[in-house]
């Protein structure tokens, strides 16, 4: 028997897929609905699969299930890993009919639809996603690509799913690093677009942190309702989509060079939202007020405040200068023109820049901007 689900939708027109969200729900919820022909290949990796394959392969009945099973880790989302999930397609000799399951965090979320997008020049798939992070942003979207040792997320592609199913008991067997990391995207939505939100996170932060499971189900749907508003207007980031990547630009820069891995995705983006109220602040947007209040409660989700040990602002800026986000050349930052009201520019000041880069680096140079 399921616990209650609660459900909301993506509104892309003929792409339209619905986000269901509850407890129980690996093993029990049917999704051959969501399959058109009779194959189905369940891509996850070594750390999920002992713990969830066997319930994803009973939601589908009547099928023909194949799995790969991936190594785990961000170090591992490239062409060679990627080529393993081409080879046991083509090996078991799946058609255009097939759909992909990616079962497990982003990583697995993100190379599974970048495989659909390509296979037999698409073909479709399903988002099963089990870490908090992915469950709440990149499940959701159609955001798919592998890593390039120059910059994160460089090769990919746009490839909506059928339906993303959401189990939060999935989440009680994360470690508390990823669950921070999570909740660093959860913390975003309040910041772009829902003060209220943004409050509500304040009262509960350490409720999430603790996965106590009714503050768990309501951020995760608050996220997903936010996200697939932000999706349906601008699918293709066009334009507004772009504000979901508040804090990426800093966190992508310190990802890579960190080396893929070594930080989380979340982590980096903790630190990366902090720095884009800092730099908010400099550049006249937000009160002294409101860079502690976001600061404040990044902390609280027990995220990293600075920058790596050894990273400079030349590398920050080496870094940044491969963004994806940018233009002709020219630097695109998100930053908060007000709690709840994120803008994208490519007006800032490169001495105020200068300065929040020093700020996040200032613990291992010395300094104090």
């Amino acid at each position: 028997m399921r616990d209650s689900v609660r459900q909301l939708t993506v509104d892309l027109g003929e792409r339209t897929y619905p986000i269901i969200i509850g407890q129980r729900l690996l093993g029990n919820y049917d999704l051959t609905p969501f399959v058109h022909g009779k194959q189905v290949m369940i891509v996850t990796n070594e750390t999920v699969a002992p713990l969830y394959l066997e319930s994803v392969q009973a939601c589908f009945p009547g099928k023909q299930v194949d799995t790969v099973v991936l190594p785990d880790g961000e170090r591992f989302k490239d062409w060679q890993t990627l080529n393993q999930i081409f080879d046991h397609l083509l090996e078991m000799r799946h058609s255009r009919k097939t759909t992909l399951v990616a079962l497990g965090g982003g990583v697995v979320g993100d190379m599974t639809g970048f495989a659909a997008a390509c296979y037999q020049r698409g073909v479709p798939f399903i988002q099963i996603p089990t870490t908090l992070l992915s469950q709440v942003d990149s499940s959701v979207g159609g955001k798919t690509g592998i890593n390039h040792p120059l910059g994160k997320n460089m090769i990919g592609a746009f490839h909506q799913p059928e339906v993303v199913l959401i189990d939060t008991d999935s989440l009680q067997t994360l470690p508390p690093r990823e669950v921070s990391a999570g909740l660093a995207e959860v913390i975003k939505y309040g910041l772009i677009r829902d003060t209220e939100f943004l409050g509500w996170l304040e009262r509960k932060i350490e409720s999430l942190v603790a996965l106590e499971t009714e503050a768990l189900v309501e951020a995760i749907y608050q996220s997903c309702a936010c996200k697939a508003d932000v999706v349906a207007l601008d699918e293709r980031e066009g334009g507004l989509r772009a504000i979901l990547n508040l804090g990426h630009t800093f966190g992508h820069a310190i990802e890579t060079f960190a080396g893929y891995g070594n930080w989380l995705h979340g982590e980096a983006v903790g630190t990366g939202m902090m720095m884009a109220a800092d730099l908010s602040l400099r550049q006249g947007m937000i009160s002294e007020e409101d860079r502690a209040r976001v600061i404040r409660i990044v902390e609280r989700a027990n995220l990293p405040g600075l920058a790596p040990s050894a990273m400079t602002p030349e590398d920050f800026r080496r870094l940044m200068a491969v963004d994806k986000k940018n233009v002709d050349g020219s630097l695109r930052l998100v930053l908060l023109g007000a709690l709840g009201d994120a803008v994208v520019t490519d007006e800032v000041d490169t001495l105020k820049l200068d300065a929040t880069l020093r700020a996040f680096c200032a613990f291992h140079e010395g300094e104090n901007t």
